[in-house]
């Protein structure tokens, strides 16, 4: 198992745990974690292994949807003990890792949310941008593919993102530090795993915990894959959130953290 950074708030409280997305960190809920707490809640941020602060492996085949899973879970284990159920939840590529722990310990995750993610490969980048993006990570580092990035710009870029890149200070240099923080080894294999990722929609049908999925509005290619899984998983609850894109947190903070708090008012009484 990789050695894992994390943030928390509310020890004691129920057992909360917010995975971030691809070239994330645990800095996309930190500031959620004290309202986390005083409801009553155990919040534990980590970053991935390759992310952050945490261990960065160098070889690709170290980065797997079930080697981040299994970090998870063995943190859980470290706070809250093998046998102790937790509420769960992930962001984008964490919530791919989330369905992946949800389906085979259904028992260890007392209820689930499902944030900007998808529950199969990445429906928006050819194979020939996947193998261009690795090519420049490989010779340059995740330096390299951030300054080409700049110039670019990304299919993430929605009007919510570019908005907020101009009324909250500091907010650009916080995703470049993020990405740029993040393992080239990492990049190349998540990229890969998320691309050649399993249909998971199928799996999602036995799940029968309490799940709310989350989507940004703006979010064009996650908001059906949003819906279809609310129709597999029994009893899902939808929150598209307006005025949001990928990041609904940062976007449109007051929405996203009414649906997550009432959520999670909900299901407390089962952890």
């Amino acid at each position: 198992m990789a050695k894992l950074e994390f943030a928390e708030r509310g020890a004691g409280g129920r057992p909360l745990l917010l995975l971030h997305g691809f070239t994330g960190a645990k800095e996309d809920f930190t500031e959620w974690l004290e309202p986390l707490a005083q409801a009553g809640w155990h919040a534990v941020a980590p970053d991935h292994r390759g992310h952050g602060a945490s261990e960065k492996p160098s070889n690709e085949s170290d980065y797997t949807f079930a080697t981040l899973a299994n970090d998870a879970f063995a943190l859980a284990d470290e706070l809250w003990g093998s046998d102790s159920p937790f509420v769960l939840l992930g962001h984008s590529m964490g919530g791919m890792v989330a369905q992946v722990m949800a389906t085979q310990f259904p028992d260890r995750v007392a209820a689930l949310v499902l944030m900007d993610t998808l529950y199969g490969p990445l429906p928006f980048v050819t194979r020939e941008e996947i193998e261009a993006a690795v090519a420049v990570v490989q010779e340059r580092g995740t330096d390299g593919l951030a300054d080409l990035f700049a110039e670019r710009g990304s299919p993430l870029d929605t009007p919510a993102h570019l908005r907020l890149l101009e009324e909250r200070a500091g907010y650009a240099e916080f995703n470049d530090r993020k990405f740029r923080d993040t393992a080239s080894a990492a990049y190349a294999g998540l990229l890969a795993a998320m691309y050649e990722a399993d249909d998971r929609l199928a799996s999602l049908r036995t799940l029968a915990m309490p799940t709310l999925v989350i989507a940004g509005e703006q979010d064009k290619p996650i908001v059906q894959p949003s819906r279809d899984m609310v129709a597999a998983i029994t009893g899902a609850d939808l929150a598209i959130i307006t005025d949001a894109g990928h990041s609904p947190q940062f976007e449109n903070p007051e929405a996203w953290w009414s649906a997550l708090s009432t959520f999670l008012e909900r299901v407390g009484s089962r952890v």
